[in-house]
């Protein structure tokens, strides 16, 4: 078989990633020629991750620590999420669990019945990635599975200016060209539609067999000359805009954690990098204006702003379809879900992942099985759906009232599948099971105790130990969890100590 030619439209974080996977992963299956132009810029502001990512990482074989040097990167334990149930209230959603099951049933169904009798700590004095976040600790991951050492992950938080450039190092030196310019046109099969060519303003024809959009907003390839349509999701889901800026560190620790605070019309997110910090207010454009939106970014971060305030316009939703034809998009070009969990670097992953995992066979001799669109888009589609719904939970869930943002979003209709999973949640504690996808249990359970969803059951199962002697047993996992963060190194300590052991 001959390598499918893929092309990759558009740099930045999303192409670049593809661009490595690709090479690295599927090497004998086809050939890698990235087009990109320098005029047109990346968001750049993806700077906080999930612990999806060190898969990626690991994956390609790159070395972490040489990786997090590169991107001036910190360690990432989980969200500080301030002020969303009401003003005042505080939890971290944690990259872990809360406690250890007992009898197949979950912990949490057992600090509910201690927290209605008034014997239980906020259940995230449980979890050894809150307890760790807190104390600005951080160690890697150790010991077997069911020991209070290993029971969390982590994940990044980096410079994304510099993320893209480190793959793209990495990719073209695994074999991936790069084409430096501006696609002017795109020549299309006139039988099946199928992308044939793009035409750049240098004149050159670039034919492929396989076209990855990945040209953010604009969505050149799937968006404009496949017409795919847009799902829009901004009734649920009403920020559509983000003022961005970093500024220098303070004096202090470096905090393991990225921070998402409330705001009358939206929420800030605070992101601590080795070298500096990232700041940015997302919020809607319904209820704030731009410069009234910099103006509050900019009296609001902790240290001296190292650039002006930057406007990222966007809306929240995905196209009908990601893979159309012979053209899959991947990242923004096939949606957005604004950044309050992190995701959008995980959507692009996820694609990537289900990309490799269906690469069509001999695509020059067979076409494109629409077996693999199916179950592509079907994933896709998915993980896109349940995100949303977890986004919406947070802002939803409130009791706030302080401004028309918040009236609105507290009193909107949800969709159906969130409706139902807080109901099931608010009836007897449980969470919605599935095996595929993003933000499992422990997810659920923080933000819906974090934010006042209180069940008004639990599991019966969890009534059978005598209540004294679950209240000695939380306790002293409770203490075992602090002592076990307690025990770890400062986080900036740990981080200097590696690259000190790079630079050596």
């Amino acid at each position: 078989m001959r390598k499918t030619r893929v092309v990759v439209v558009g740099g930045g974080t999303a192409g670049w990633m593809t661009a490595a996977a690709l090479v690295r992963l599927l090497p004998v299956a086809c050939s890698v020629h990235l087009v990109e132009s320098a005029e047109i810029g990346i968001v750049g502001v993806g700077e906080a991750t999930l612990p999806h990512i060190r898969a990626f990482v690991e994956r390609l074989g790159l070395d972490e620590a040489d990786f997090m040097r590169a991107t001036h990167a910190t360690f990432k334990l989980g969200i500080d999420f301030r002020d969303f149930g009401a003003i005042g209230d505080s939890y971290i959603h944690p990259f872990g669990s809360f406690g250890r099951p007992l009898d197949d049933v979950g912990f949490h169904h057992y600090w509910l019945r201690l927290a209605a009798a008034g014997r239980a700590g906020p259940i995230g004095d449980y979890s050894v990635a809150v307890a760790a976040a807190k104390r600005h600790r951080f160690a890697i991951p150790d010991g077997a599975p069911d020991d209070l050492a290993a029971s969390f992950g982590y994940a990044y938080q980096f410079d994304a200016t510099l993320f893209g450039p480190y793959l793209r190092h990495f990719a073209e030196a695994h074999g991936a060209r790069r084409t430096e310019a501006r696609i002017v046109s795109v020549d299309r099969d006139p039988l099946n539609g199928d992308v044939r060519a793009l035409r750049l303003d240098s004149g050159e024809a670039v034919e492929g067999d396989l076209f990855v959009d990945c040209s953010g907003f604009r969505s050149l390839l799937l968006g404009d000359a496949m017409a795919e349509p847009w799902e829009d999701w901004s009734r649920w889901l009403p920020c559509d805009r983000a003022v961005a800026m970093p500024c220098t560190s303070p004096d202090g620790p470096i905090e393991p954690y990225t921070r998402a605070t409330a705001k009358p019309a939206g929420w800030q997110w605070r992101i601590p990098l080795q070298h500096r910090v990232g700041n940015g207010y997302v919020y809607s454009s319904a209820h704030l204006s731009d410069q009234a939106a910099a103006d509050a970014l900019v009296t609001s971060v902790e240290g001296a702003p190292l650039a002006d305030p930057r406007v990222l316009k966007f809306r929240a939703g995905r196209r009908r379809n990601s893979w159309v034809g012979n053209v899959v998009a991947i990242g923004l070009a096939s949606g957005f879900l604004e950044p309050l969990e992190s995701t959008s670097i995980y959507l692009a992953q996820m694609a990537i992942t289900q990309l490799i995992e269906l690469f069509p066979q001999n695509i020059r001799a067979d076409g494109i099985a629409t077996a693999d669109r199916t179950e592509f888009n079907r994933m896709v589609d998915m993980e896109y759906d349940r995100i949303r719904d977890f986004l919406i939970l947070h802002y939803h869930a409130t009791t706030r009232d302080d401004s028309d943002f918040w009236n609105h979003v507290r009193t909107m209709e949800v969709p159906a599948t969130l409706a139902d999973k807080i109901e099931l949640f608010r009836q007897a504690g449980r969470v919605t099971q599935y095996s595929e996808g993003l933000f499992l249990e422990p997810s659920w359970i923080a933000v819906y105790l974090g934010q006042g969803i209180v069940p008004q059951a639990w599991d019966q199962r969890a009534d059978r130990p005598g209540l004294d002697g679950l209240d000695r047993a939380i306790a002293s996992l409770r203490d075992h969890v602090a002592a076990t963060a307690t025990a770890m190194p400062d986080h900036g300590t740990f981080i200097a100590r590696r690259n000190a052991t790079i630079a050596a």
